[in-house]
């Protein structure tokens, strides 16, 4: 049987990249995602076997997008089984460089859209309910040049141990997935040097695939994960655990 089937799940960034994997896997779990993306057009629908992906146009940083997201969501289904939040941006800047424009453009997107995603899918969620946010192991390690981003990151682990704990009681469980690097396009528009370096720098010496970490993401989204709350999944290729 599919894992999510008859599930309504909603993936905030989910039509390229990680994001994109996601819905993908979860449609071919049985849900009808309904995925977001600031530059996807606006309304089209593909099946995948069971289920299907219905892309919406929305800036996930704009509360006004957000409400209108869930309205449409509400107006279809009534209801929202599973939440994944992973819209985000990762831009260079060493600390003497960092701009408000910057700061404020990536705690925008990496936390402000993660904080009322979640609050707006709450209301539409019932016991038995499953949010599942895409942190990183940026988070974690102190990688020169991107502390901004990092900050970011370290924020999405803390808010889901405090929302696994605020939850818990409506029945809705709160975990995240932190991923190292991947070959998605934005990886694969660095130079091979970069690419290599970062292999090097992986115990398992390679990246890791979108693919996998659309299925961490489906186990925690899943019946599978049912006594699972307030944890972490890093898919890094242990290169930040060991």
């Amino acid at each position: 049987m599919s894992r999510l089937a008859n599930k309504i799940s909603l993936v905030i960034g989910g039509v390229g990249g990680i994001g994109g994997a996601i819905s993908q896997r979860f449609a071919s779990e049985g849900s009808q995602v309904y995925a977001t993306s600031r530059k996807g057009a606006k309304g089209q629908v593909k099946s995948i076997g069971v289920g299907s992906i219905q892309t919406i146009q929305a800036d996930a940083s704009q509360e006004v997008d957000l409400h209108l997201v869930f309205e449409h969501i509400r107006s279809e289904q009534g209801r929202i089984d599973v939440l994944v939040v992973n819209a985000g941006i990762s831009e260079y800047a060493p600390l003497e460089d960092i701009s408000e424009d910057h700061f404020d453009k990536t705690f925008g997107l990496n936390v402000r859209s993660l904080v009322f995603a979640t609050q707006g899918a709450i209301e539409l969620m019932q016991p038995g309910g499953t949010i599942v946010l895409i942190g990183s192991i940026a988070g974690e390690i102190g990688t020169k040049g991107y502390g901004v981003y990092g900050a970011t990151k370290a924020a999405v682990r803390s808010f889901t141990r405090t929302w696994a704990n605020e939850l818990a009681p409506n029945g809705i469980r709160v975990n995240v997935v932190s991923p190292g690097p991947t070959d998605t396009a934005m990886m694969a528009a660095t130079s091979q040097e970069v690419r290599d370096s970062l292999a090097n720098m992986i115990p398992l010496r390679r990246m890791g695939k979108p693919e996998e970490v659309a299925a961490a993401a489906l186990f925690l989204a899943s019946e599978e994960s049912s006594f699972t709350t307030g944890s972490e999944i890093a898919v890094d290729g242990g290169m930040a655990q060991v």
